[in-house]
């Protein structure tokens, strides 16, 4: 192990342990450099690998804005990375695509399946179902539904559509993971859409597929609203994409 291992390793204990939370101040380079018996280069390269990885955000200089600060959204460099490997060609659509199936189909029986727990306690205790559930969500796909829609504002709506679905959900690191591709995803949404020969005519199929998918969560249909988002995903791939 190279001694910036050592270095990354330290700090992940530190974090583990909860020495260190997302958003704090590491200590200096010099500071960690004592602590943990290294160089201060193998400190600063392990810094840099670090910001690389999108873990932590570098300033250089002095006073109370200089040093590194553990980034509170690391999500961010993992999408940085899938982004990489897409253009290199390391990673394919089809790859996160598949990747996108297995966390969207997921968050769609946990909210399906909270939505039927909340609408059987609203039954028993004679209440009218809560709107709330899925109100962010409603309000996109109304925006999304409105008459002369330009392409560019759908498909900023579609991408924070499906984000909302899966942070209702409510496992914050299956939101990361959705947050972390949700730029591959409109890359590749938009290519899509730019092989369509009539791409206008095309979202009224997507605003019926997502008009479906919200009725399917609010039921508390599990199986349908799993099914409703695979065909979803699927049917824009191979339409647009294969």
């Amino acid at each position: 192990m190279q001694t910036y291992e050592s270095v990354l390793t330290r700090i992940e204990q530190g974090l583990t342990s909860g020495r260190w939370y997302l958003g704090d101040r590491l200590p200096s380079e010099r500071a960690l450099s004592e602590e943990f018996g290294v160089s201060r280069a193998s400190v600063r390269e392990a810094l840099r690998v670090l910001e690389a990885m999108g873990i932590v955000k570098r300033s250089t200089g002095s006073g109370p804005d200089a040093g590194a600060i553990l980034i509170d959204k690391p999500a961010a460099g993992l999408g940085s990375a899938m982004r990489l490997h897409l253009a290199s060609g390391a990673t394919s659509v089809r790859d996160v695509v598949e990747l996108r199936l297995l966390v969207e189909t997921w968050a769609a029986r946990a909210v399906a399946m909270r939505c039927a727990t909340h609408n059987l306690q609203s039954t028993s205790t004679n209440q009218n179902p809560d709107p709330d559930c899925l109100e962010d969500a409603r309000e996109l796909l109304e925006q999304m539904n409105a008459p002369g829609i330009e392409l560019t504002e759908f498909q900023q709506l579609d991408a924070q559509f499906h984000t909302e679905l899966v942070a209702l959900a409510g496992n914050p690191l299956i939101e990361a993971t959705m947050l972390a591709i949700r730029k591959s995803i409109e890359a590749y949404i938009d290519q899509g859409m730019s092989h369509l020969n009539d791409p206008v005519n095309y979202l009224r199929k997507l605003q019926n597929e997502h008009t479906e998918i919200i009725q399917a969560l609010a039921s508390g249909d599990a199986v349908l609203a799993e099914h409703h988002v695979q065909q979803h995903i699927e049917g824009f791939y191979r339409d647009a994409l294969s």
